[in-house]
């Protein structure tokens, strides 16, 4: 063969698919597809979309609050979210906006909603998102983003924020298109809420958020004079503006996708009637993940009554059974599990809390009932082992008990037997509330007469270390989901986000917050927005000038106390500054303390909130408790 049929013949063949692939790659790249495909009326181009098509699904899921710190990348979404009548609530960091969001997800049962700005708008927000996961609560954050044309090209604030929430978020994306905004929403709030629930994380950049006519005129002007190059490199960000935009309200079901929760069937149930029939001293242990949707918290206490059992109440479950139930037991619990002969995990780990397991007796019959497979098998089975192994929603099943057996009564001698060592417990700790400190108040002093005080519907939020491990012994909620603790990943700085959420699920109730001194540090500007949005909160801060939890542990094996060591600060003049209330006590009487602590109540009631500062003393209640 000649060079000349070569050329002709074998080169072509080897050239044009390298050809036609490269335009391939072009035609993706540059979005050509989209340039020509691009459809919308003169009206929908003005119309800020991603941000509407948002507050459209958040209304139609039920949200009425969005917690927010503003900014630019996010402003459509909050002004459209006040344009259907979604409340936005701006705090003064965005930590306080997803623990926030998560209050309202534990009271109301909607999903809690939480919008923050790019970079560090959305990094500021990361252990109220890992809070919210261990806590087992559905919220939904969204995060602002630079636009997608500018992605990686070192635009302000953008960062790689999926990378960030892989580990801490059920699902997290990017959305990419403004037709894509309706369908991932809904898609997140549904994974949100199901099975075992938890946070979920979208980034929204800023071409799906704003109009197609403000993108327009900002990346698509064209310079007076330009050359060939300058006109292929326009047409390139004229085709990404149109196909961001292209089809935007293609998608225009806004309603809630089905959630799936593993319910009991009739044989984990049966399993678990032989075992409790057969029991003489059964005790029942119920968690946060029992007070989840979808069954009612009244439901649940009807049944525990019926069944008379002795329970234990931990995390969102305190205050289930009332102030003074008869089945409630609060004091050694450790004790109790390694007498009983049938045990009932509900909705409750074998971790810290239960000292990996080595709290329960090897001899007793362990139900575990939990939504989440690994809680059931958690350091089982070198330290415990369940006997019956459930997974399904915790309070679900205790519903479903008392129905497979209505003649069953507890032992009234065990019961009677819990009972006494609970009066036992609460005589000696009224006898050490009246011990006098070297310094300032008694700590439990102050608890016992905040316990007397609250309202039947108070809401008590508590955030600290050692002040609120001795209220969780004093204060007694009143009723369900009365009680808002961080959860097990034990978190300071929840108690501003708390309270704002509660106070908004709640307007009618008083909400406390208990603080520690050092705790509340992270949210005392949240007065500020107390103040703004007209919610009058309690905090009641146990002063004791440091960092007491740490200390008890620190001081004895090191000999320092170095970095536990605070001032008495005037943490009430701070609250006046942020236009709440301060009051004081200091070495009070008890008729003083219940003047001020009236007081307190009185100045809420106006819509003021108000901070009352209690020095107190150093007190050997919780001695031998430790922070690890």
């Amino acid at each position: 063969m000649d060079w000349l049929s070569f050329l002709l013949y074998y080169v072509p063949m080897l050239i044009l698919p390298s050809i036609f692939t490269a335009l391939a790659i072009a035609i993706h790249k540059l979005d050509v597809i989209g340039y020509f495909t691009f459809k919308m009326t003169e009206e929908e181009k003005k119309v800020h979309a991603g941000g509407d098509f948002v507050a459209k699904v958040l209304k139609e899921h039920g949200v009425k609050y969005i917690f927010t710190l503003c900014g630019g990348h996010i402003s459509p979404i909050l002004a459209s979210c006040e344009k259907f009548g979604i409340r936005v609530i701006d705090t003064r960091h965005e930590v306080t906006a997803v623990f926030a969001a998560d209050a309202v997800a534990r009271l109301s049962g909607v999903i809690g909603v939480a919008c923050v700005t790019a970079g560090p708008g959305v990094t500021n927000t990361i252990t109220a998102v890992k809070n919210a996961q261990m806590a087992q609560i559905p919220i939904l954050l969204l995060g602002g983003a630079a636009p997608t044309l500018l992605q990686g090209r070192g635009a302000l604030q953008d960062i790689d924020h999926l990378s960030l929430f892989k580990s801490l978020c059920k699902y997290s994306a990017s959305v990419r298109k403004v037709r894509d905004v309706v369908p991932t929403l809904r898609k997140a709030i549904a994974v949100a809420q199901s099975n075992v629930p938890g946070p979920c994380f979208l980034e929204l950049p800023i071409d799906v958020l704003y109009s197609f006519d403000l993108l327009y005129s900002q990346f698509c002007k064209r310079p007076s004079k330009s050359g060939f190059l300058d006109r292929i490199f326009m047409r390139y960000i004229e085709s990404r503006v149109f196909s961001v935009h292209s089809d935007a309200w293609r998608n225009t079901d806004y309603s809630p996708l089905p959630v799936s929760v593993p319910m009991p069937t009739t044989r984990d149930v049966d399993g678990a009637v032989r075992y409790f029939c057969e029991a003489k001293r059964p005790v029942i242990l119920v968690g946060s993940q029992a007070l989840l949707p979808p069954t009612a918290a009244t439901d649940i206490r009807k049944s525990l009554e019926a069944l008379g059992v002795p329970c234990f109440l931990a995390g969102m479950a305190r205050g289930l059974l009332g102030r003074r139930s008869p089945i409630h037991i609060r004091q050694r619990r450790r004790d109790a599990l390694k007498e009983a002969d049938v045990v009932i995990l509900a909705g409750i780990p074998c971790d810290f809390r239960l000292e990996y397991g080595r709290a329960l007796s090897r001899k007793s019959k362990i139900i575990a009932v939990n939504r989440d497979y690994e809680h059931l098998t958690k350091n089982s089975p070198s330290l415990w082992k369940a006997t019956l192994a459930i997974q399904a929603d915790a309070g679900s099943f205790l519903v479903s008990l008392p129905k497979k057996m209505p003649n069953y009564k507890c032992s009234p001698d065990w019961l009677q037997k819990l009972q006494e060592r609970d009066l036992e417990k609460e005589k000696a700790n009224r006898l050490k509330s009246k011990e006098p400190c070297k310094k300032h108040m008694n700590p439990l002093q102050i608890l016992y007469h905040t316990e007397e005080m609250l309202d039947d519907d108070s809401v008590i939020v508590v955030d600290g270390g050692d002040f609120v491990g001795s209220a969780a012994y004093i204060v007694r909620p009143r009723g369900p989901l009365n009680w808002l603790d961080p959860g097990a990943f034990g978190t300071l700085g929840v108690g501003g986000g708390f309270a704002l959420g509660a106070k908004l699920c709640r307007p009618d109730s008083e909400i406390w917050v208990v603080y520690g001194d050092g705790s509340l540090g992270y949210s005392v500007a949240e007065f500020d927005t107390f103040t703004r949005h007209k919610l009058p909160v309690i905090a009641l801060i146990g002063n004791d000038a440091g960092w007491t939890q740490i200390a008890r542990e620190q001081v004895p094996i090191f000999n320092s106390s170095i970095g536990c060591d605070l001032d008495y600060c005037d943490y009430d003049k701070v609250a006046e500054g942020f236009g709440g209330a301060g009051l004081v006590l200091k070495d009070a009487s008890d008729e003083e303390i219940d003047a001020v602590l009236s007081k307190a109540k009185a100045i809420a009631k106006t819509g003021k909130p108000v901070l009352i500062n209690a020095l107190i003393g150093k007190s050997d209640f919780r001695e031998g408790s430790i922070s690890m």
